[in-house]
């Protein structure tokens, strides 16, 4: 009643007056809401990014069984999600904020998939322009001599350590090349998910086994890559 009582009130003052109210003296917001634009772009749905128990859960591979990883052991920060992309590369580009311990897999329309990655330590890091040359699935690890000489018990692997569950590369590696040599650099896979966030490989960029296998399965293997 209250209401009807108010809008009969406006009609009463708009017909007992000859000056006609326009839309700046009541105060109204004659913008529609289509001509609004969002504050950022909306996230996509990613059936490979759901949660962290599914993202993360055991699964068969390439004849292994992959562990589950406990997630919760995990900072939030470090685990597979959609982010609004703040590289300002090219879709499809592979970008490593070392800083960070981020790397974003940059996507069409605004968004990148982001993972927790470990890196090397000081004194074993690179950074610049590079491509991914290829790609392999549970790949051979065959230590650097310079390595072999700081741990001489890798000796045994100095022909190659075969893929499996406790190789160092994971279930997959992304090799980088520039102007067409080797980096000697891979982004590749760990058994060791509790080394995600921190500093203390020899250089290479490593992500959680299941967040490895994610990757390769989006990328052309000739991916570029920026490391900064």
């Amino acid at each position: 009643m209250l209401s009807g009582a108010g809008a009969m009130a406006l009609i009463g003052m708009a017909g007992c007056s000859t000056q006609t109210l326009e839309l700046p003296q009541l105060q109204l917001d004659d913008v529609t809401t289509g001509s609004v634009r969002p504050i950022r772009p909306a996230i996509s749905v990613d059936k490979n990014i759901t949660g962290p128990d599914v993202m993360y859960a055991s699964l068969s591979d390439g004849g292994f069984e992959v562990p589950a990883v406990p997630y919760l052991k995990v900072k939030p920060e470090f685990r597979r999600q959609i982010v609004v992309d703040k590289t300002g590369e090219a879709p499809g580009t592979i970008v490593v904020h070392l800083q960070e311990r981020m790397l974003y897999l940059v996507q069409p329309g605004g968004e990148a998939i982001r993972y927790g990655v470990g890196i090397g330590k000081d004194g074993f890091r690179w950074s610049g322009r590079a491509n991914i040359q290829y790609g392999k699935e549970w790949p051979v690890w065959t230590p650097p001599p310079e390595m072999i000489q700081r741990k001489p018990e890798l000796v045994k692997w100095q022909g190659g350590q075969p893929g499996g569950l406790t190789n160092p590369l994971g279930a997959r590696a992304l090799y980088i090349f520039q102007s067409g040599k080797d980096t000697g650099y891979r982004i590749h896979g760990s058994p060791e998910w509790w080394s995600i966030g921190q500093a203390m490989s020899s250089g290479c960029v490593r992500l959680i086994n299941q967040d490895i296998i994610d990757l390769y399965s989006r990328v052309s293997k000739k991916n570029p890559v920026v490391v900064v």
